[in-house]
């Protein structure tokens, strides 16, 4: 099992990193700071830049938190709240990747959650460091619910999309 939970950290936590870095540096492709800040600013997170480098941020800390077995349930939260507000983005798009669906961020964000209510397992730097004791389920329940409420928190800072009007 302890195995088996590796393989998952590493797989979601590594994804998401990179998936980060592709927001802040540009790389696997990504568009960086500016693209991304465009991007965000278009769907109504303003500064974009500054969101944008929230959201990458946060990705790439959850992401390295989650693979390491680190502090698993403060990663998850992260996460959790990242993907929140990305499956509110393509939420009118559907369900699945191929129209841009919520199927990546929901997948990511339920496997977060799920890989810390089931403990980062033996081979994680939680164990390690003998911290795996101290996430009590109460506490990891409430890093969850913070980061739920993290991401529904930034969804209110959104602000309405400005539409051209045609004169």
């Amino acid at each position: 099992m302890d195995a088996g939970l590796l393989l998952a950290r590493l797989t979601i936590g590594l994804l998401m990193a990179a998936h980060g870095a592709q927001k802040l540096f540009g790389w696997f492709g990504g568009h960086g700071l500016a693209g991304t800040g465009g991007f965000f600013e278009a769907l109504g997170f303003r500064p974009g830049r500054l969101f944008a480098a929230a959201a990458g941020g946060a990705e790439v800390t959850s992401g390295v938190l989650v693979a390491m077995g680190l502090l698993h349930p403060v990663g998850a939260a992260l996460m959790v709240s990242v993907m929140i507000v990305a499956a509110s983005v393509q939420w009118h798009n559907g369900l699945f990747a191929m129209a841009n669906g919520i199927e990546l961020p929901l997948l990511y964000g339920v496997v977060a959650a799920a890989l810390t209510l089931i403990r980062p397992g033996a081979y994680s730097l939680d164990a390690v460091l003998g911290l795996s004791a101290s996430w009590t389920p109460a506490l990891t329940w409430g890093f969850l619910a913070i980061g739920i409420l993290g991401g529904a928190g930034n969804l209110a800072l959104k602000r309405p999309i400005e539409r051209a009007v045609a004169a």
